[in-house]
């Protein structure tokens, strides 16, 4: 196999992006003359931008597929995509009905995806990758790319921007970057838990994230930048701080990419599925301190992180911060 152009799908969320980056790497070695273009949501796509193993990204303008128009808008971007020319290899890292559909738009062009496909997009398939949905994101998607022959040596690459310093005033270095919030269900702290850590820490924060919450009483030494920070802007908080720490979300992921620096804080998600892949890295799960990958963390219970937590997760960070 030596496609002259490959076509990889994987047009969102944050935490994907950034988990199938050592995947499009290994491609890159694999093929080095191949033009390798990314189908990628458009709020996503500066992650992607100078990225030094990719030709080119298409938009995958979802926010336009929305409500009772968005199929007959969604006919006619397919259509006009099939003009393009034509990979010879589509890579469906996404699994699911809408990249089945794009990878069918070109016709008699073969399509590898994964085992845990879901709505269907198996049957857009014409060779399926067995992979076992207990493993991390990040070796379930360079066992696709493997399936083409694309392997890479050493630990995995995560090429990423360098990031923009933000407009808003900062801390000088050293800073904390901590992100309490998710979208996610049952991964946020509380409020009174995200002020309880910054209190107790005692370290210059800043404080990162979406939420519409308000976090009461934050101390001087915080810096409040929720809701106020591009994704580049964050990316090159998460570059330059002495230690990051975040909640089970896409920035962890982003923040994994740059830094083994790293504290993942858990409630129920598993952190050898989708935990920072790096193991100088470490995680919080039911009270309990981990390293990344550890895979007795995987059975820890439940547990969402109190007040008296949040302070002991700010003494155990203390303690690895510069003095």
């Amino acid at each position: 196999m030596n496609p002259a152009r490959l076509l990889v799908l994987k047009p969102s969320s944050l935490g994907d992006i950034v988990h199938t980056l050592p995947a499009v790497a290994a491609l890159r070695a694999k093929f080095p003359d191949a033009h390798l273009t990314w189908m990628v949501n458009p709020e996503w796509a500066p992650l992607l931008e100078g990225n030094p193993h990719l030709n080119e990204t298409l938009l995958f303008p979802r926010a336009d597929f929305r409500g009772l128009q968005g199929w007959r808008r969604f006919g006619r971007w397919r259509r006009a995509l099939k003009r393009q020319a034509p990979p010879d290899l589509i890579l469906d890292f996404q699994g699911l009905l809408r990249t089945a559909l794009v990878a069918r738009a070109f016709r008699g062009v073969p399509v590898y995806g994964l085992s845990d496909a879901r709505e269907g997009a198996r049957f857009a398939q014409n060779k399926t990758v067995p992979v076992d949905p207990a493993a991390h994101a990040v070796e379930r998607y360079l066992a696709l790319a493997a399936a083409t022959g694309a392997t890479l040596p050493g630990p995995p690459e995560f090429a990423l921007p360098e990031g923009d310093r933000p407009s808003e005033a900062i801390p000088a270095e050293p800073f904390l970057v901590f992100h309490p919030f998710s979208r996610g269900r049952g991964k946020s702290l509380a409020p009174q838990s995200v002020t309880a850590f910054c209190r107790a820490v005692d370290f210059p924060v800043v404080l990162v994230g979406r939420t519409d919450l308000k976090v009461p009483d934050l101390p001087p030494k915080v810096t409040n930048l929720l809701n106020r920070t591009s994704l580049t802007e964050l990316l090159w908080l998460l570059r330059h701080a002495a230690f990051v720490v975040s909640v089970d979300s896409g920035p962890l992921h982003l923040a994994a990419a740059v830094t083994d620096k790293l504290l993942a804080l858990h409630t129920w998600s598993d952190p050898c599925q989708v935990g920072p892949y790096r193991p100088a890295a470490h995680v919080w799960k039911a009270r309990n301190f981990f390293p990344a990958l550890d895979p007795v963390s995987s059975s820890a219970p439940e547990v969402i992180p109190s007040t008296q937590d949040a302070e002991q997760i700010a003494r155990w960070v203390r303690e690895r911060l510069p003095r």
